[in-house]
């Protein structure tokens, strides 16, 4: 549910939705979901002194509950 939201969240902001990938990986330290857009988005969904950034991270945290869940953004053109 998380990672729908996310996606849905990051889907309206950036300039191309279909880049928008969010993949959830299970660590020790709790759920990390990172989100995958197109190089030219990246600055947006960052924002300036990573407002929006922090802003998604904090809905995030509110909807995954007591564990919380952190959230790692990555442009495309990085390997996976």
């Amino acid at each position: 549910m998380v990672a729908e939201v996310i996606e849905h969240l990051v889907g309206g902001i950036v300039d191309h939705p279909d880049d928008v990938d969010v993949n959830a990986k299970q660590l020790r330290r709790g759920l990390l979901f990172e989100v995958r857009v197109h190089p030219d988005d990246l600055g947006k969904v960052i924002g300036r002194q990573g407002r929006t950034a922090s802003a998604i991270r904090t809905v995030a945290g509110a909807i995954a509950g007591k564990g919380g869940a952190r959230i790692d953004f990555v442009d495309v053109d990085r390997r996976r």
